[in-house]
């Protein structure tokens, strides 16, 4: 049994959105070979009392409170601090304290830890762990998060009022470069979600060993739930359904890209076509989209499949960001048809016109929501073999072994091929 100790941004219970879910699935199917301790960052202590399926695989949790950095602090940072502000974001004296002490009672034999923002506690580790190289580090990297900066502010660049942001990504890109490096150097293996990400981490640093490890889905999950009555009154016969972590900046701009530039061209043929954005902390951006009659902002709801189950169409609009978007399994277990630009659906081998319809320009994507909209055996056909393609490729059970033959390789590099 390995010793594991895995550093993560927030507790993965419950897998409500991208790194919980990759978290609370990777975990929970290697918890037969290792011993797992987890340490996080939690707003309650409360919260590990009720996270009783992930009590189930972990001997240990402790959650500490997120530190307060005040804004004028970050800002000062921002401008004169050669690092990024990932770098600053999570730095806590308790987490360090925390951190220390169980490194002191139990020997270790991988620290797992979880994207970028965790940075700093595996830099420090690197420095402290000495000659004997224990415990080893394993990063698993979320997104090229040097690639997210940049194309942020590529999309930010192009509107004269999102220039400020457009120069915080400028800034935060070219800090990024040399961060990521040298945090991908100081562990002993790099974890990608996709081999996009693992190409855009090697030219950072071209000789990096990197493990692709996709993010995937608890197909039985999704393939097999009753849809039942549709999750809200007055349901759209032509509903259009987005859904994830509504203040990520990609997910954001997604939205208002799709309302503002793509739904009037689709309801100038279906008048009743409807935008349903689901998703936890809609950020004030979105505001803006909430008295239009043809959106609707959900807010948090307990469970997504009810609000993809009932999609006609599920849209991936994603024209910034990085990494894979498990969105895109989660409506394939669903067999639902998809568009997506060629971002939201990177990193995965789909083929535009199998899985699911791709289109970039807001008319070409209108237009593939229309032949889906007047099509329903061609909406059949993309879901059935969308379904397919996950249930072959993304199941969690298939993926975790990746996970411990990176333990077991990092312990016992000899036994490399």
């Amino acid at each position: 049994m390995m010793r594991v100790l895995a550093l993560l941004l927030a507790l993965p219970y419950p897998p409500y959105q991208g790194a919980s879910i990759r978290n609370f699935n990777l975990l929970r199917h290697v918890a037969d070979r290792c011993r797992i301790h987890l340490l996080c960052f939690g707003e309650s202590p409360l919260d590990v009392v009720e996270a009783t399926p992930l009590r189930d695989f972990c001997e240990l949790i402790e959650t500490l409170p997120p530190p307060a950095h005040p804004l004028t602090r970050r800002l000062r940072a921002i401008l004169t601090s050669p690092l990024p502000d990932m770098a600053f974001r999570l730095r806590s004296p308790l987490f360090q304290s925390r951190l220390e002490r169980l490194l002191e009672e139990h020997e270790y034999d991988v620290v797992h830890v979880g994207g970028m923002e965790m940075a700093p506690y595996a830099l420090w580790l690197a420095r402290k762990r000495g000659p004997t190289g224990r415990p080893a580090l394993v990063l698993d990297e979320y997104n090229a998060e040097y690639v997210l900066q940049r194309r942020a502010f590529e999309a930010d660049f192009r509107i004269p009022r999102r220039w400020p942001a457009a120069l915080y990504s400028l800034i935060q890109w070219q800090k990024l470069r040399r961060y990521e490096a040298h945090l991908c150097r100081a562990v002993d293996r790099v974890i990608a979600v996709s081999e996009n990400d693992a190409i855009a981490l090697r030219r950072l640093v071209p000789d990096l060993e990197v493990e692709v490890i996709p993010n995937g889905v608890d197909v039985d999950s999704y393939a097999r739930f009753d849809a039942g009555a549709p999750p809200l009154a007055g349901w759209s016969p032509f509903a259009l359904v987005f859904t994830g972590k509504m203040d990520f900046r990609p997910n954001v701009d997604a939205a208002l890209w799709f309302a503002r530039q793509v739904l009037p061209l689709v309801r100038k043929h279906h008048s009743q076509a409807h935008f349903y954005v689901v998703g936890r902390n809609p950020h004030p951006r979105l505001r803006a989209l909430s008295d239009r009659p043809d959106v609707t902002i959900t807010g948090f709801v307990k469970d997504v499949r009810p609000y993809i189950a009932h999609a006609t169409v599920y849209v991936v609009p994603i024209r910034v960001g990085g990494g894979t978007r498990l969105k895109v399994l989660e409506a394939m277990a669903m067999r639902k048809a998809v568009v997506s630009t060629s971002l939201g659906c990177e990193g995965y081998p789909v083929q535009d016109g199998v899985h699911l319809l791709v289109a970039d320009e807001a008319e070409g994507f209108a237009e593939a929501i229309r032949r889906l909209f007047a099509d329903a055996a061609l909406r059949e056909r993309l879901g059935r073999a969308a379904f397919e393609f996950v249930r072959s490729r993304y199941r969690w059970e298939s993926l975790a072994p990746r996970l411990l033959h990176v333990y077991a390789e990092v312990l016992n590099p000899s036994s490399k091929p």
